[in-house]
């Protein structure tokens, strides 16, 4: 197996499977994609997914099914989810080393920093 695309912290994968429990919905897993759009050019996506598409990446991480959608996953490689819950913020959050700059409201991203918002997109 390869190495995977996208780390889950044990903080975020511990949030997945407690997710999964309290939703009953233990057969699915988390799908990561990148769709075009937002302010910056880019958004993530994250939901849940019972399958996978043919063409999606599927890891496993201590149980939890991950899939890594095919469009621009390129621009994921490398990248770590992470989960905080502390006084000042919680939720997931996503490290990306690709990310050249990133919307204000954290849901976006561009890739080319020196192209204006939403050159890149699809």
């Amino acid at each position: 197996m390869t190495k995977p695309i996208v780390t889950i912290s044990d903080d975020a994968l511990s949030n997945i499977r407690d997710l999964l429990v309290e939703n009953e919905m233990e057969d699915y897993g988390l799908y990561i994609g990148i769709r075009g759009g937002g302010c910056s050019g880019y958004s993530y996506q994250l939901e849940f997914i019972e399958t996978p598409s043919d063409e999606d990446l599927v890891y496993k991480y201590e149980g939890v099914s991950v899939f890594v959608g095919p469009l621009k996953r390129e621009y994921l490689s490398g990248t770590v989810i992470d989960y905080k819950d502390t006084l000042m913020e919680a939720g997931f959050k996503i490290l990306n080393p690709n990310a050249k700059r990133a919307c204000g409201c954290g849901e976006s991203f561009d890739i080319h920093q020196d192209e204006p918002p939403g050159a890149g997109a699809f």
